[in-house]
Order: structure tokens, then sequence, then C-alpha cells
């Protein structure tokens, strides 16, 4: 069998900066042929947050590298420094904010697949390029 490992870099994939911050999609089907989730790297600016919404189909890991966030799961929020880890479960409406006063990384991978990429998220609040013009 042929290895058909790949090593991606966060520099080779393009920023989605839609919901908020630099998301990073580094490991997915299209990448790197994943089949059962994705995962990549978030940075976020003092401030600077990824707007609520929640996955119907899929879990999602989140491992905070470096900054001070607040995560807020239905709601309720969760402090979140270096090396904290959350798990957000399917169909839970979550927010992540950058309340400290630098550039925050986390890592994250969702899974299961939603049956089609545009069903893997629901938005419920405005997203912050709305406000942008973008």
């Amino acid at each position: 069998m042929a290895d058909t490992t790949q090593v991606i870099n966060r520099a080779d994939v393009a920023p989605n900066r839609k919901r908020g911050g630099d998301i990073r999609v580094t490991l997915s089907g299209r990448t790197a042929g994943a089949t059962s989730g994705f995962g990549g790297t978030l940075r976020l600016e003092p401030g600077e947050y990824v707007s609520e919404h929640y996955h119907p189909y899929s879990e999602e890991f989140v491992h905070v590298v470096r900054g001070d966030l607040e995560m807020r799961v239905e709601g309720r929020p969760h402090a979140l420094g270096p090396d904290d880890s959350i798990l957000v479960p399917i169909g839970h409406r979550h927010r992540l904010v950058n309340v400290g006063d630098s550039t925050a990384l986390v890592v994250f991978h969702l899974s299961p697949l939603a049956p089609r990429p545009e069903l893997g998220h629901v938005d419920t609040e405005p997203l912050p390029s709305a406000g942008e013009g973008g």
C-alpha cells in the first residue's frame, strides 16, 4: 500500500473569516483525504470572536495553545487558557471570544461529518462580516 500521508501547513490554506477570526481548515477531505471529520487552527486577536453557531451533526473538540478566551456553550461562560480543552456537544450553541490582550491560538477538530458541508454549521447570531460590509 502506498503512503499517501500529507503534511499541510496553515500558510497553505486560505483563511475563512466569515464567522470571525482567522480560521484555517488544514485537515479535511479536500486537503488530506479525511473521511471522518475535519480540523485546523483558529487565531483570534484581542476582542475578536467567532459568532455563535451550532453543529447539528458534529462534536467540536477545542484545545487552546495560547491566549485567554471565553467559550459560551448554551449561554454558559467557560474561561479557557493555554493547555485547556473543551468539548462542545452536537447541537449546542457556542461562541468564542478572545478576552486577553494578545493573539490567541486554538486547535479544533469536528467529527463526524455532516451529510453535506453546507449542513455543518447553523448560525444563531449575525456574522461579524455582516456589520463590516462583507
